[in-house]
């Protein structure tokens, strides 16, 4: 069976579930599994890479080149 077709028979069974648990647990199984493939994409940085960051970090701070937490809350509350 092709994974087309797999996805399509789990479909069409997903849409006869009337339990709300069950629907909930199937949520919560394909945001864990959705989760863990963005992890799988996530490389980590050499200690190279991250000492470069933290000397830029320190240098955009020496020179005020940066906003704080209270400055940047507002944009992002509605």
């Amino acid at each position: 069976m092709t994974i087309e077709a797999r996805k399509i028979e789990f479909v069409q069974e997903f849409l006869r579930v009337q339990n709300e648990e069950v629907i909930a647990r199937l949520e919560k199984i394909l945001k864990k599994e959705q989760g863990y493939a963005s992890e799988q994409l996530f490389e980590p940085m050499t200690k190279e890479e991250l000492d470069i960051r933290i000397d830029q970090s320190e240098s955009d701070f020496r020179n005020n080149r940066f906003i704080t937490s209270s400055e940047l809350l507002p944009k992002y509350e509605q």
